[in-house]
């Protein structure tokens, strides 16, 4: 029904925007007479249905591929969320955009991100530059090394609850509870399940609302990111004021986890975050740390129950890792580093179903590229797709080969799940961490088969299986 609703909707605003854009379209000078091969689709949205509609249908790369094929191995030109835009393609292309971060280009959000993320009327632009520098804080060394027994923890209990005793489970749906006590533990001393699953409900939502088109009218994807965001932003200030009140009365720890880290953090001018902000970064913490690791998870799950070999190469590692352990031991940072086979594993999935799509960025000034002239202000899109399922860079892209990632692995600038340059995602480590905790766990616990052979795969806006993966569980005699 979203699909439906939101295809509705475009047509009517496809008929109201042709009115408007013969009435005040004005064309704007180029640059130079040479802009980038392509065309801008519909007035007004452009492509961003067809954009839109390829992930929903399964076949992200399509819209990218298809307008390679057709216009440009290394840009075309198109127009995406109500704006002109560029799609660089390749690796020269990521390889452009990374390494002209705020000197040619910088980063854009489309006007979804700013709604749902208002940080107290501030721009995202802004706030985002404040977290980068924060980040490194959270995301050091140290800290991570601290993490993986809780998570082992975490995960355990997860695996117990949920999959344990089980015949059948749905393991998207798990996956998701897994990553988001996951990330309330880490991020905020949260993990009793009920408390977790109060504040899992409406995250669904503003994932779906972050990438869909901004019509804020009742019922729209939009409209419910929206809503449920400022559910989520409410429930953390009430967080955030109980921390407050046990950190000046000693009944919290300041190094506990990430909130009191960013209660205690205070800019170069000695201020410290307002409660509101702090929700805000939290929330897309919270976003970031458990979306894109739920869906890497699932198909972790998918690929291994389709390759039994692969399964065996894992489940061999990770049994040799088990035995290492006494009884009760928790995993710990040396544990994670033996797991070269399963990250090889994880990085392939990753590869052919990339949890990050692409980003945007914006020309902050008129500049070349390839021989076509960019101007200022159009809005650039890379795709981790022009590269992750390019048989130029990943020869046979859609067969399943872990050793792409033995020795020195895929060259430079092609494989970007977490992105790159300066705007890596800073919590790549934290990610790695998670994902081989859960793999370490479901394998020596579990084989399992699909229910659903040929079940579709979805990407709205996160790739997912549309039935959820639905598996048939076979517990192993000898768990770790």
């Amino acid at each position: 029904m979203d699909i439906f609703y939101a295809l509705l909707v475009s047509l009517f605003i496809v008929v109201v925007s042709f009115s408007i854009h013969l009435l005040f379209y004005k064309s704007k000078p180029d640059v130079a007479t040479k802009l980038p091969p392509g065309h801008k689709g519909w007035p007004v949205i452009g492509e961003s249905i067809d954009f839109l509609a390829t992930g929903w249908k399964g076949h992200p790369e399509k819209f990218i591929l298809d307008r390679m094929a057709k216009f440009s191995t290394q840009v075309f030109r198109t127009s995406l969320m109500l704006e002109d835009a560029a799609v660089f393609c390749g690796s020269a292309g990521n390889k452009f955009l990374f390494s002209n971060e705020n000197k040619l280009v910088q980063a854009w959000w489309p006007s979804n991100v700013d709604k749902i993320f208002p940080s107290s009327n501030k721009t995202s632009k802004i706030e985002a530059i404040k977290m980068r520098k924060m980040l490194p804080n959270l995301f050091k060394p140290e800290a991570l090394h601290r993490y993986v027994p809780i998570m082992d923890m975490v995960t355990r209990k997860h695996f117990e609850n949920g999959w344990e005793g089980k015949d059948q489970i749905v393991t998207y749906e798990l996956t998701k509870n897994f990553t988001f006590w996951l990330a309330c533990k880490i991020f905020l001393s949260i993990d009793e399940p009920e408390r977790v699953k109060y504040l899992s409900g409406p995250f669904e939502s503003i994932a779906l609302g972050l990438l869909s088109i901004p019509i804020d009218l009742p019922g729209t994807p939009f409209r419910r990111g929206i809503n449920s965001a400022n559910f989520i932003r409410k429930e953390l200030v009430k967080i955030i004021q109980q921390r407050k009140f046990d950190l000046a009365n000693g009944k919290a720890s300041p190094t506990q986890d990430i909130l009191s880290h960013m209660l205690l953090y205070s800019d170069e001018e000695g201020k410290f975050m307002e409660e509101y902000d702090i929700a805000d970064k939290i929330l897309g913490l919270l976003i970031g740390g458990h979306d894109t690791a739920s869906s890497a998870c699932a198909f972790i799950v998918k690929y291994l129950a389709e390759l039994p070999e692969i399964y065996e190469e894992v489940y061999k590692e990770q049994t040799e890792i088990a035995k290492s352990k006494a009884a009760g031991e928790l995993l710990n940072w040396e544990d994670l580093s033996k797991m070269k086979y399963s990250w090889n594993v994880a990085c392939e999935v990753l590869r052919l179903a990339p949890p990050l799509q692409g980003a945007f960025r914006e020309a902050i000034t008129d500049f070349m590229y390839n021989g076509y002239s960019i101007p200022k202000g159009w809005k650039l899109y890379w795709s981790a797709n022009s590269t992750h399922k390019n048989p130029e860079f990943f020869p046979e892209p859609q067969k399943f080969d872990p050793s792409r990632f033995d020795g020195r692995g895929p060259a430079p600038y092609t494989f970007v799940p977490f992105g790159g340059g300066p705007r890596m995602c800073p919590g790549k480590e934290y990610a790695r961490l998670e994902i081989l905790v859960f793999m370490h766990h479901l394998v020596t616990k579990f084989k399992w088969e699909k229910i659903i052979p040929d079940e579709q795969i979805i990407v709205n806006p996160m790739p997912s299986p549309a039935k959820g993966l639905p598996i048939r569980l076979y517990q192993h005699d000898v768990q770790s």
